[in-house]
């Protein structure tokens, strides 16, 4: 078989989905279907049970009603037409109008040219036309180094970012920086203590409420060798605005280095502070009292006990219940600084200016704040007259163990675990692909031990394992002479084709992954993927004639050896999106 050209190498449910609108059009000019009758829902994908066919369409279900007939007998006139396609081997109705079609070997066997001939490119679409979609993530507090709690949502904001940019989109990588509120203060405070201690004052155990942990060492000894004793005894409002920013600053390091390590880069870093000092809150009030959407108001009495307390305060409020929240939300405090939700609020607004849609990566603990957030961005759609879409993705938290048991915390950091350890220990791939080994919403338990086994219980084993045995295979196969070739592909049995039909299902996975922004779903993919290799690999241990090299029939093996070079590709075009290597020795 010939390489296909360039204009050949559309995957195949791309292609049966244009074949299948090529149809639909026909009809349309037959005055079968209305002209320019919508088509958006029609779905092209596998069919829930595999023994119905290869293809699946709903063709039929979702335009029988414009086409003012019933879906079977709509189904006929699409079947009718399918029929005629030299790819199709058959076509049939299942049910109250469901069409199945079986596809000729031919078609699949050019999709393993197909594979070869993209690369890297296969499964990338331009789904997202370009649009600019800004993702943010981490956006840990600037006080102190990234810790386990970060790692989660860093690494399904990033292979999201990744899978976004493969579809089409343009990203925006975006982390917030928290450098307005108390706890900068308290990092302040912490590192002049460190500062002094450089100083060679004995200050003894840091205080309650201040950070414990040896990583502010370094800024303290900094300090002390660029200022001397000048702080020592200076009162708090000499130096705490200046120990602040310095403070801040040396953390941003440490934390860029914590996420370099995870592979992670983000393209903008945006200053709370900067924010406010630019006066951006306040323009967000100018323009929310224009639209209608900021009015001096109340506070609701707390639900149940009153505080003694309590007292009615008129304040700025925001109308987020006309955007489905339960009430309207303070965009100052009484004192007149800004609350979170308010520099929240022009931050989004801000964000929008540059994009088209926004998504946001949060922890769970955060769940409470996501109806107020979403009611701003609606409110900004609303008065720009064009919505921007916006989700928020909620992560949960991560246990950590090691043989089942709960692991205990780092000294370096104070209290918790940093994820500068966990990768050290375990690798940047192992992280990366556990993090996304569940749905972000779903509890993860990630045991040390565990993580690194070399079992198919360990999904980022397993699958690098199976991208290893494709390399080491090509290794042998070399050594025997043999190579790669698609002019017997023809020669591939109907075990050859599965392998072919799992791989195939890839581009499509991709796009709805990233229509649902569910990178998880890629890593569940391959690892099914792996577990298909995996198993018609262990075929040739029990049957000689099944095995990928066959020095008797180069031919075939050469066939068989294209075949798998393509799932191993693959397997390293879904790895490279979710940030891990593809390994190949193990």
């Amino acid at each position: 078989m010939t390489q296909p050209k360039a204009s050949d190498t559309q995957t195949l449910y791309a292609t049966f989905a244009e074949r299948l609108d090529a149809v639909l059009a026909a009809l349309e000019l037959e005055g079968v279907l209305p002209a320019d009758t919508p088509r958006a829902n029609v779905a092209v994908e596998p069919p829930r049970d595999p023994s119905h066919g290869d293809i699946a369409t709903n063709a039929a279900m979702v335009l029988a009603k414009q086409a003012k007939t019933n879906p079977r007998a709509l189904a006929e006139k699409i079947v009718e037409h399918l029929q005629r396609d030299p790819d199709i081997d058959s076509a049939e109705i299942a049910g109250p109008g469901f069409i199945n079609l079986r596809i000729a070997d031919r078609a699949w066997l050019g999709e393993v040219q197909a594979i070869a001939s993209l690369g890297d490119g296969y499964g990338r679409s331009a789904m997202g036309e370009g649009n600019r979609v800004n993702v943010e993530y981490v956006s840990a507090n600037p006080t102190g180094p990234m810790h386990m709690g970060h790692c989660r949502g860093a690494v399904v904001g990033d292979a999201l970012a990744s899978l976004l940019a493969a579809t089409g989109h343009e990203v925006i990588r975006e982390y917030y920086v928290n450098d307005a509120g108390g706890q900068v203060d308290v990092l302040a405070r912490s590192a002049h203590i460190r500062y002094r201690e450089a100083l060679g004052e004995d200050v003894g155990a840091i205080p309650e409420g201040l950070y414990p942990g040896e990583y502010l060492m370094p800024v303290g000894k900094a300090l002390a060798d660029e200022f001397g004793d000048q702080y020592a005894a200076a009162p708090e409002s000499e130096w705490l605005p200046l120990f602040r920013t310095r403070a801040v600053s040396e953390m941003m390091d440490l934390i860029r280095a914590d996420l370099a390590k995870l592979g992670i880069a983000h393209d903008v870093f945006s200053s709370e502070a900067e924010l406010q000092a630019a006066g951006k809150p306040a323009e967000a009030e100018k323009w929310l009292r224009e639209q209608g959407l900021v009015f001096d108001g109340e506070l609701e009495k707390p639900k149940g006990k009153t505080p003694e307390d309590w007292e009615p305060v008129e304040l700025p409020l925001f109308r987020s219940t006309r955007f489905g929240d339960d009430q309207d939300r303070p965009i100052k405090k009484s004192d007149g600084s800004w609350t979170y939700f308010g520099a929240d609020l022009a931050y989004h607004m801000q964000k929008a200016e540059n994009a088209d849609a926004l998504i946001d990566i949060w922890g769970a603990d955060h769940a409470g704040t996501v109806k107020r957030i979403k009611a701003a961005v609606a409110a900004l759609g609303e008065g720009k007259g064009t919505p921007v879409p916006f989700d928020v993705k909620l992560v949960q938290m991560v246990q950590l163990m090691r043989n089942a048991e709960p692991v205990n915390m780092s000294k370096r950091s104070g209290n918790f675990v940093t994820l500068a350890d966990v990768v050290d220990e375990v690798g940047k791939d192992v992280v990366r692909f556990t993090m996304l080994t569940r749905k972000p919403e779903a509890q993860m338990d990630f045991d040390f031990a565990k993580v690194v086994e070399a079992s198919k219980d360990n999904p980022v084993f397993y699958v690098q394992y199976a991208h290893a045995r494709i390399c080491s295979t090509m290794r042998k196969a070399a050594d025997e002479g043999i190579t790669p070739s698609d002019e017997a592909l023809y020669a591939l049995s109907a075990d050859d084709l599965a392998l072919v039909k799992m791989a195939a299902q890839y581009p499509r996975l991709v796009e709805s992954a990233a229509q649902a922004r569910e990178p998880h779903r890629i890593a569940f993919y391959l690892y099914d993927l792996a577990a298909e290799f995996h198993s018609y690999w262990n075929a040739g241990n029990d049957d000689a004639s099944k095995r990928v090299i066959l020095t008797q029939d180069r031919s075939l093996s050469g066939a068989r050896l294209y075949l798998v070079a393509q799932i191993g590709q693959v397997i390293r075009n879904g790895l490279g999106l979710l940030g891990v290597e593809a390994v190949e020795e193990m």
